[in-house]
């Protein structure tokens, strides 16, 4: 008779956590293969692709060397994918593109065979492809996101926000805030117009939170929106609020649907020390403020940060930008989506 497994009641003191530390032990284990087999793969779709180069210029290979192996290579491994001429021609370029084998073991082979291609096919130089690879492996990005992010300018964007950081915040917490804000903002996952209200924009981020994380960028962990901050007799709702991970601040967020005005800054200062007295604890840093607007005038802005204590950063948003008519008769209209957020109220 097969003997019955113990149940949990009944297994001896420390069983739990000894489990769970094993499961963890396995689970490293079994990642670790995962990412041996794909290094593997990409540092041997790399010689190939060098070998490929190599002999068609040292030797006058013409390019249909390459549908001659696909075939071959196919027939002495039946088992085996990516042997096709199109995979052959990407680990070409892929050598070509990264000619030093000692940066493809470093960093290209710890990423997956596809964020390779998504790198070649929508970057065309260099450094854009070496500072999105960087970050896709810091970040964990699945090749999804990383195209996201390519597609949506991130290289250009990260950092670009008028910001008094370095005045502001101690190295290397002031590098970090700086890295962490960008410049502007893409919301056209919103499938909003420029027309669009604050209370409108809000929501809607809201209800696209997880793709607002995603354009913030890593560290950011949503607390709310519309936060009500009692002070004094009155009451005062903050736009949104977030908690950055790696900063351990507060992040509070103000959305402005006209050009910036120096103004602005007084409602933003406020909310940040009512969070820093009523809300921010001890391990926590001082709170950071983030202003959206839909324009600004970089001096302008420059000049409005130029005195102030508190690290703010100023940055644009960028809406749905126009589209051509065949298919903006295809999205929601203002109307529509205000009947929407009312009957959800």
């Amino acid at each position: 008779m097969a003997e019955k497994p113990i149940s949990l009641s009944q297994a001896p003191a420390g069983y739990s956590d000894w489990l769970s530390e094993l499961k963890t032990k396995i689970h490293s284990a079994q990642q670790r293969a995962t990412l041996a087999v794909n290094q593997e793969l990409v540092l041997l779709y790399w010689q190939i692709g060098q070998e490929i180069l190599t002999r068609q210029a040292e030797l006058g290979w013409g390019a249909k060397v390459v549908e001659r192996l696909a075939h071959d290579l196919r027939t002495a491994f039946p088992d085996m994918k990516g042997f096709s001429p199109r995979n052959l021609k990407y680990m070409r370029a892929f050598a070509e593109a990264w000619p030093d084998l000692e940066f493809v073991q470093a960093l290209l082979a710890q990423l997956p065979w596809y964020h390779q291609l998504a790198l070649l096919d929508k970057l065309d130089n260099t450094d854009s492809r070496t500072w999105y690879a960087q970050k896709a492996l810091e970040n964990h990005w699945s090749r999804n996101v990383l195209v996201m992010h390519i597609e949506s300018g991130l290289h250009q964007r990260q950092g670009a926000a008028i910001t008094n950081f370095a005045a502001t915040l101690p190295k290397p917490q002031s590098d970090l805030a700086r890295e962490s804000i960008k410049d502007p903002y893409r919301f056209d996952f919103l499938g909003l117009t420029e027309a669009a209200q604050e209370r409108e924009i809000e929501h809607a981020l809201v209800q696209h939170v997880t793709q607002f994380l995603l354009e913030l960028g890593a560290g950011f962990a949503f607390v709310g929106r519309q936060v009500l901050m009692q002070v004094g007799d009155e009451e005062f709702f903050i736009d949104l609020l977030f908690y950055h991970l790696k900063l351990r601040c507060y992040v509070v967020i103000e959305l402005k649907t006209g050009k910036f005005k120096p103004e602005h800054l007084g409602q933003l200062s406020f909310y940040m020390t009512a969070i820093d007295k009523q809300v921010k604890t001890e391990p926590d840093n001082a709170t950071i403020g983030l202003l959206l607007c839909k324009s600004k005038d970089k001096v302008v802005a420059e000049y409005a940060l130029g005195d102030k204590s508190q690290a703010m950063g100023i940055a644009e948003y960028k809406l749905q930008q126009a589209l051509p008519e065949v298919l903006e008769s295809n999205l929601p209209s203002i109307e529509q989506i205000e009947r929407e957020l009312q009957g959800e109220a």
